[in-house]
């Protein structure tokens, strides 16, 4: 497990995939923080919202946007933004 990339989802979940995008997010190590972590998450309440964000992640990484979310993860965890 890294730090940034796509939150792990239970084997059970991820053995009903059938669309490739979906797959696709188990092509990059899982992380503890990603783009669906500081973009509300409780609040993005649709999968398929969660996938798009998990596979820009992978369209787009780069040094630069792991340390941007690295930095936006930190108040998002101290104040508790987009939890229940």
């Amino acid at each position: 497990m890294s730090l940034v990339g796509p939150r792990p989802l239970p084997v059970s979940e991820v053995a009903r995939f059938d669309d490739l995008a979906h797959r696709r997010r188990l092509s990059v190590k899982p992380g503890l923080t990603c783009l669906w972590q500081i973009s509300g998450r409780n609040e993005v309440t649709d999968f398929k919202e969660w996938v798009r964000l998990d596979l820009e992640y992978i369209d787009n990484w780069s040094l630069l946007l792991d340390l941007k979310i690295l930095v936006l993860t930190v108040p998002v965890v101290l104040t508790g933004a987009g939890a229940r």
